[in-house]
């Protein structure tokens, strides 16, 4: 399996606000991501979520839109060139960082409010996953994201 990159990082400082792009951002296996609101609120379980971009463009097609941008889906990490399904039961390296798939990341309610109707929908079975972090480190635009065998 070759690896994907990173192209965009997301922080939510706080519920319901506006997710702040970022071009670093730290993990922590006690803290999760670091500056991200729900980081650490689920035992780690959910330290972040990752999303693959050409999920994006399924998501907009779904809707009949050109484009849907990766703050409106509130995901943090979006890579490029990696099945993320694959991943299930594995860990990754994330730039720096070790993490271990924990699960898909599933649409809200939030989805209609955000995107509209059948925002819901558009996003089932291409919300990405949460991960869990196992080694801290960095991780920026243009990291890798790969398997560890």
């Amino acid at each position: 399996m070759r690896p994907g990159r990173v192209v965009w990082i997301g922080l939510r400082p706080a519920r319901r606000a506006i997710v702040v792009p970022v071009e670093t951002a730290g993990l922590d296996p006690i803290e999760g991501l670091i500056g991200d609101h729900y980081s650490s609120r689920t035992g780690g379980a959910r330290h972040l979520t990752l999303i693959q971009s050409e999920h994006l463009s399924a998501i907009a097609a779904h809707l009949g839109r050109e484009v849907v941008l990766p703050e409106a889906l509130r995901r943090n990490v979006v890579v490029l060139g990696l099945n993320l399904a694959a991943l299930k039961g594995r860990r990754l390296r994330l730039g720096e960082a070790v993490l271990e798939w924990t699960g898909e990341c599933h649409p809200c309610s939030r989805m209609e409010e955000i995107l509209g109707p059948g925002g819901y929908n558009a996003v089932r079975g291409h919300g990405g996953i949460t991960a869990r972090v196992l080694a801290g480190g960095s991780v920026g635009i243009g990291d890798l994201i790969a398997r560890i065998d």
